[in-house]
């Protein structure tokens, strides 16, 4: 059953034309003349390609409904990252690709969701918070306020965040993976 542009919404898994999508964002446009349309920007769940879509409502949209089972990541291998169902023990192996956005996140080990459509695992879904070390982390000087009182550290996956001028080499912060912010140091 298709659906309306109005129900569009972000983050909003979609089936467009057969390809299996997720909605990053959109802004629906009202013109004076002619009918209603939103502009997408669009995530292939199966390539992780990102295209910007005209979406009417003449088009064949339905919702793709999404089974999620708890995982938990069990390491790298090239490029591919391999993940466990933690109920039936069965491996998924996913391209790089697929998760670039999230990679700086994953620890070997931890806990996280599998989004599955029609049996195949399409999406991982890190923790809303994630706490890591800090591996490098240069000298804050005091007074330096230019830069809003943060500098960039690099943690124990790679990842580079900017936190305040107190957090040194050896502190566990913990990092919001929505957004990429640092949120505390946790030790």
């Amino acid at each position: 059953m298709g659906i309306s542009i109005g129900e569009i919404t972000r983050g909003m898994t979609i089936l467009k034309d057969g390809e299996l999508y997720e909605v990053l964002e959109f802004e629906h446009v009202k013109r004076a003349r002619g009918s209603a349309f939103v502009r997408a920007k669009l995530k292939d769940l199966r390539t992780g390609r990102v295209v910007t879509e005209t979406l009417r409502d003449s088009d064949d949209i339905e919702v793709a409904f999404m089974e999620t089972r708890p995982l938990q990541y069990l390491y790298r291998a090239g490029e591919k990252f391999v993940f466990m169902d933690k109920d039936s023990f069965e491996q998924y192996e996913l391209p790089q690709d697929m998760v670039s956005d999230i990679a700086g996140y994953l620890l070997e080990g931890m806990d996280l969701q599998g989004l599955f459509y029609q049996g195949e695992m399409v999406k991982v879904v890190p923790p809303n918070f994630v706490d890591l070390k800090v591996v490098e982390a240069p000298p804050g000087v005091k007074g330096d306020t230019a830069t809003g009182g943060e500098k960039p550290v690099t943690l124990e996956t790679g990842l580079t965040v900017k936190v305040p001028l107190f957090v040194k080499a050896g502190d566990v912060i913990r990092v919001d993976t929505r957004t990429g912010a640092y949120v505390e140091r946790v030790g």
